[in-house]
This record gives structure tokens, C-alpha cells and sequence, in this order.
């Protein structure tokens, strides 16, 4: 772990849906597609700060697994566990009648800031009396 270093995260919209028996159902006269997102855009994270024009909403929905690509992870819950690519996530926006679909991968790029040593940062934070889980 000596050296290992944050790494950028690729955020893809990969889908817009709309749901229209749900929209008809429960949303407001003239609901339709995300107006925020479009296939095709992609955004890229340091790991912990939230792209500029990412929706909050979707960013809250997919920031533990894009703060987990950035420091290593491999396959989210385990082999084969999320998808079939380690280092990557399939994940949506809460909006349950017209949800954005993203594709979080990493990347091989190394994080602007807040670079340091992350065994030397995982050192300085350790818990020595156990205390968090008490």
C-alpha cells in the first residue's frame, strides 16, 4: 500500500429513463425526462468532491462507491458481485419516475489534490483504543 495514491473516477450517463404509468400516476403536470442529464456526458471526480454539473440527487445516490473506486476498490461486493469489470458501477439517481442511469469506473489518472500517501493517512487514523465501535 506504501505510495498508492487517489485515482480519478469517470462518471458516464449511460441511460435517461421516464416512467410513464408512474408519471401519470404520480407526478406533476408536465414531468418528463431529466432536463439536468443527457447520455453521452461525462463527468470525473477526485474521489470525495462532487463534479460540477452533477445532479446532488444522483451524487448522494453513487459518492461511497465512487470514494471506494477512487482508493482501489476492485468488485463491489465481491467477485461478480455489482458487474462483470472490477473498479466499476452501475448505479442511478433516486428519481423514481424518470431515474438516470451512470457508469463509475476508474481511471489510471491520479487525483489533483489531496494526494498523499494513503497507507501514511490510514496510519495517522487509526483508532489505537477501539473506540469508534464502542
Amino acid at each position: 500500500m506504501k505510495g498508492e495514491k487517489l485515482r480519478k473516477v469517470k462518471i458516464s450517463v449511460i441511460e435517461v429513463t421516464f416512467n410513464k404509468e408512474r408519471a401519470e400516476k404520480y407526478a406533476p403536470e408536465g414531468y418528463g425526462l431529466c432536463e439536468l442529464h443527457s447520455v453521452g456526458q461525462v463527468f470525473y471526480s477526485n474521489g470525495w468532491q462532487k463534479p460540477t454539473g452533477l445532479c446532488d440527487n444522483a451524487w448522494n445516490c453513487m459518492r461511497d462507491y465512487v470514494l471506494a473506486i477512487s482508493q482501489g476498490a476492485g468488485y463491489i461486493y465481491g467477485d461478480g458481485g455489482f458487474t462483470n469489470k472490477e473498479g466499476m458501477v452501475i448505479v442511478s439517481c433516486n428519481d423514481g419516475i424518470r431515474p438516470v442511469i451512470f457508469k463509475v469506473e476508474k481511471t489510471d489518472m491520479i487525483a489533483d489534490t489531496w494526494n498523499e500517501d494513503l497507507a501514511t493517512v490510514r496510519d495517522q487514523h487509526k483508532d489505537p483504543d477501539n473506540t469508534s465501535t464502542k
